[in-house]
């Protein structure tokens, strides 16, 4: 939850006969960062400190500053570098055992020695911790960590994963103390004790404080002296009032799409200007496949052929950002427009009333969309409630929309409660498998009861053995031609990332990409 100085994707092959991947770029050591502090807002709570509970965009945020991973994504990249590990590796021809050499003279920002042990330590607990809430799900794969020296860490897996490298370079990868973290449970007392660039000087409910972490050895050159977070937990016109009152330097997440429009467009700005970057974050409808009406796949297929995303984008998003026509949203190879194939971008009432038809469905079909007001972005009930008019304009439906607080929505879908609701979706790393693996098969994050055998068992196990990424693509696009043919979810839209600044402020577009990282070290603001 993510261009330059790109680390190549080489066969595997080229892997072996070169040896390990090496890094390139400059380090630092420095014993803290130049220029003013920064002050930034944002509507999104930070859910953990620990690395080993958070796998939310807030608690991502804190991660990658406050954690080092032993790769990472620098600015405008999609494949990660070395960033702790001088260098990291597949040492087996089928991707099964990945090698990671440390640099040397690595410290937390306590002073502690960074070595191997922290490594291995990280990913038991993870595991061993299994938290609901957390990043454990991404590693199933995962099977030891072994550690023949202090700089060495062998990661064994149980089946070929070639995106593994970008898994350990996300927020889930963060490299933690082991004498400052159980082994056994989470940390309560919201401090962070990591090796990035930053240091969490203080944590509660209203805002954070990062400071510059003087131990820090990476390729990052912080271009602050620190950064103050505060949290509007929602509030978004009182964001939008503190960055016009000057009380924020930046506001991030959070600002309605009206907000965003109003701001870009007026004559008088105020000294504020909208910063837009590219983003992998998607939205779907999600089909729960048993449910009595949702699982006719004749329902599924008229709503696919009624839906109006131009419209959608339009009237309630305000061009803030664009329709989507598959599950692998454009940017990222592998993509294809599925959805545009098959059902077509203009809605059509004919050929939804024929695949009503196909399924001896007769008379308006009742059905409720269940929404949650803030999680997937402000503006998530009036599409909703959008969606449900375009469908009853049809003829063909009786639609409503129903709004649960997100607590409640999590465990009702878990009970099976919801035929039609929405999820979104922030990626962990720009990698098609991102965008596939977690949403299909036996407890997928989507919990729609969809399973298809050629999905789970060829075509996902197929795609992640496969070093060469590109040669992914035929694979990724049969798959995402079967989820537009049987419909266990329908894409609707893919988010512009945007941030809107003070005059004076800057390194916005060089935190603003598909990697989804938030580098607070790219900020600067005059004095």
């Amino acid at each position: 939850m993510n261009l330059r100085n790109q680390w190549p994707v080489l066969p595997l092959a080229a892997v072996l006969a070169s040896g390990l991947l090496t890094g390139c770029g400059s380090e630092s050591g420095d014993s803290g960062g130049t220029g003013s502090s920064v002050v930034m807002g944002m509507s999104d709570d930070i859910l953990a400190t620990d690395p080993a509970a958070g796998y939310d965009p807030g608690s991502w945020l804190l991660f990658n500053n406050v954690f080092q991973s032993l790769l990472s994504f620098p600015k405008g990249a999609t494949e990660p570098q070395p960033e702790l590990a001088k260098q990291c590796g597949f040492t087996d021809t089928r991707a099964m055992v990945y090698k990671c050499e440390l640099k040397d003279g690595l410290k937390f920002s306590n002073g502690d020695d960074l070595t191997s042990e922290d490594v291995k330590f990280t990913f038991d607990r993870m595991l061993k911790i299994d938290d609901p809430a957390g990043p454990a799900l991404m590693f199933p794969m995962l099977d030891k960590v072994e550690t023949p020296d202090a700089k060495t860490a062998v990661f064994h897996l149980k089946v070929p994963d070639a995106t593994f490298p970008s898994k350990i370079a996300s927020g889930a990868g963060s490299i933690v103390d082991h004498r400052q973290y159980d082994a056994n449970a989470l940390r309560t007392d919201h401090q962070a004790i990591g090796s990035g660039p930053y240091k969490l000087d203080s944590f509660d409910k209203d805002q954070a404080v990062f400071s510059v972490n003087g131990n820090y050895q990476g390729s990052a050159k912080p271009n602050n002296s620190g950064v103050t977070l505060k949290f509007f937990h929602g509030d978004r016109t009182a964001l939008k009032e503190a960055l016009l009152g000057g009380d924020i330097d930046i506001a991030y997440r959070g600002l309605t799409a009206a907000d965003i429009t109003q701001l870009d467009q007026q004559d008088d700005n105020k000294g504020i200007d909208v910063i837009e970057g590219t983003s992998a974050e998607v939205q779907h409808l999600v089909f729960n496949v048993k449910d009595p009406v949702a699982g006719k796949l004749g329902v599924r297929k008229a709503i696919a052929y009624l839906i109006d995303r131009d419209a959608l984008i339009k009237d309630v998003y305000q061009g803030t950002a664009t329709p989507l026509y598959s599950i692998v949203p454009a940017g990222v190879a592998g993509h294809n427009t599925a959805f545009f194939d098959t059902y077509g971008a203009r809605p059509s009432q004919a050929k939804a009333a024929a695949a009503l038809r196909a399924d001896n469905i007769t008379g308006k079909v009742k059905l409720t969309l269940w929404s949650t007001p803030s999680r997937y972005g402000p503006a998530t009930d009036e599409e909703l409630k959008a969606i449900a008019e375009q469908l009853n304009a049809s003829g063909l439906f009786d639609a409503d929309v129903k709004s649960v607080a997100f607590d409640q929505y999590e465990k009702d879908i878990a009970a099976g409660k919801y035929g039609v609701y929405v999820k979104g979706w922030v990626p962990d790393y720009p990698d098609a498998d991102n965008f596939t693996a977690p949403f299909f098969g036996k407890g997928n994050v989507l919990n729609n009861h969809y399973d298809n055998r050629t999905i789970t068992g060829t075509l996902l196990p197929g795609t992640a053995a496969q070093s060469d990424r590109s040669a992914t693509d035929k694979d990724f696009g049969r798959l995402q031609d079967i989820v537009a043919d049987e419909l266990p979810v329908l894409p609707v839209w893919q988010a512009k990332q945007y941030a809107v600044v003070r005059d004076g402020v800057y390194g916005l577009e060089y935190c603003l990409d598909a990697s989804t990282v938030f580098r607070f070290w790219e900020l600067s603001k005059s004095s």
